[in-house]
């Protein structure tokens, strides 16, 4: 058994992770139809199936519908519903249609102005719904979906979260391209009002083209969209790991944390390890470096039975807002690479990280 010195650090009070779920149309506003099928109710079933699962596996974590039931809800007030609850992820859901029925494939959008004109046509067909309000003009200050002149003004928008909602889409893409073997139309850049006005890392996701005959029969498939659902979840929980650990990695970096004299003992039990906190004197001077495999993160602490953590035995540590568990720890890093294959086949976004203690 490993025994390692651990530190507990003081939880700060933090709003819970909070990601917004936008089924895209609804009510008057159908979006596209296929044969048999229209848009808005493949946005609402995805959507509920990512927020059940969300729900079962990060039970930490709050989760907010724009809508959950067949409503017309405007575009800027799908944004409005994201930044009043302080959106940390902002996820809209909507599929596809192109007059050629042979195009097929996933695509996800993020906010930006790259190859505008390529991505244009999509643009003006998802932001036309704010047409069905009334004084449309006067709620989006003059703008124009269908007038490319009212397309200028997001070249000269800044972006804060580009870089997130890049990572986070990426993800979306690797899932579901490497896991389901969807075509892939790859991550795009696009002019969407309701990215544009939500104060946060952002998508659209494209999930198929209803358009297509195939397609349309497959994202009407209940197993469709449980592999959907959770291709989408298993692509947010890799997001938010990452930037969990990029948050640790600047702890570790940057922040000296005090050392009282005395250190008590607290002694945690997660599968058959065990992390002891132990009186100072008989910590070295000297910083010991370990090696671990994350396999995931929590603003809470979990119970070991927890299904997060699938039966494998772990160990945690506190680092600012976060407890972080692994499932290796060991000062050779040669151990922890011997054991990542064996806990990718449980936890397959899991991956090294070293800290000094």
């Amino acid at each position: 058994m490993l025994l390692v010195v651990w530190m507990a650090l003081p939880l700060a009070a933090q709003k819970p992770y909070t990601v917004v779920l936008d089924a895209g149309h609804g009510g008057k506003d159908p979006g596209a139809v296929g044969k048999f099928s229209q848009e808005k109710d493949l946005n609402l079933a995805l959507v509920l199936k990512v927020g059940e699962l969300i729900g079962e596996q990060y039970p930490d974590v709050n989760v907010v519908y724009t809508r959950n039931t067949d409503v017309f809800i405007p575009l800027q007030t799908r944004a409005d519903i994201a930044n009043k609850n302080n959106a940390d992820l902002f996820i809209s859901i909507h599929a596809n249609a192109s007059e050629n029925k042979a195009s097929k494939g996933v695509e996800t959008f993020i906010l930006g102005t790259e190859k505008m004109e390529k991505n244009l046509d999509v643009a003006m067909r998802e932001n036309a719904v704010m047409k069905l309000e009334a004084d449309y003009k006067t709620t989006y200050q003059g703008f124009d979906p269908n007038s490319i002149d009212s397309y200028i003004m997001f070249e000269l928008m800044q972006n804060s979260f580009m870089d997130q909602s890049l990572q986070f889409a990426e993800q979306v893409q690797k899932r579901f391209v490497g896991h389901l073997n969807r075509s892939d139309r790859g991550v795009q850049q696009a002019s969407f009002w309701v990215l544009l006005k939500t104060a946060c890392p952002s998508i659209l996701f494209e999930m198929g083209f209803i358009s297509n005959p195939e397609e349309e029969r497959f994202l009407n498939e209940k197993a469709s969209v449980a592999q959907m659902a959770n291709a989408l979840v298993n692509a947010f929980g890799a997001y938010t790991h990452k930037q969990a650990v990029r948050k640790e990695t600047l702890a570790i970096d940057t922040t000296a944390q005090p050392v009282p004299a005395t250190l008590p003992v607290d002694t945690t039990k997660h599968g058959n390890d065990t992390l002891t906190t132990r009186n100072r004197d008989e910590v070295k001077s000297t910083p010991t470096t370990y090696y671990a495999l994350q396999i995931c993160a929590s603003r809470t602490p979990l119970d070991p039975s927890d299904p997060k953590l699938k039966g494998v035995p772990c160990e945690y540590r506190q680092v600012g807002d976060w407890y972080k568990y692994y499932a290796i720890i060991d000062t050779d890093r040669n151990k922890v690479v011997e054991k990542q294959q064996e806990i990718k086949k449980i936890f397959p976004d899991c991956w090294i990280t070293k800290f000094e203690k």
